[in-house]
């Protein structure tokens, strides 16, 4: 490992928590929402599935719920935790449909796009 190296934080400030392993989430699908260049959707929100989600971004053209077996990938069900878009969880809070959320598991790059107020509303882990 890299010298360099370190570890990533999340939107508090704190080390960045392992988001799902069951389902196994993230841009590199380590568990976690970390980012890099290459994430261009920029997969940093940590949300706990809800079937309005689901059936909202399914409508959207981003069928997150329906087992993919040809990419390993079962379908999401509501109670899943999973790393999203961070411009498609904003586009969730405008409509009124946003999940909640895990702080503690979400990237701080999220912030670029959402505000932490926002994020905090949504908040499943802190009181």
């Amino acid at each position: 490992m890299d010298s360099n190296w370190e570890p990533s934080v999340n939107v508090l400030g704190g080390r960045l928590n392992i988001c799902s392993r069951d389902p196994v989430t993230g841009f590199f699908r380590n568990g976690r929402c970390d980012t890099c260049a290459e994430d261009t959707g920029r997969h940093t929100v940590c949300a706990l599935m809800t079937a309005e989600f689901l059936a909202f971004s399914k409508y959207l053209g981003n069928d997150l719920s329906t087992p993919r077996p040809e990419y390993g990938f079962h379908g999401l069900k509501p109670g899943d935790q999973w790393c999203l878009c961070a411009a498609r969880f904003l586009q969730a809070h405008h409509e009124g449909v946003a999940p909640r959320v895990l702080l503690k598991s979400t990237h701080q790059r999220t912030l670029d796009l959402v505000p932490l107020d926002v994020l905090k509303r949504y908040a499943a882990d802190i009181e």
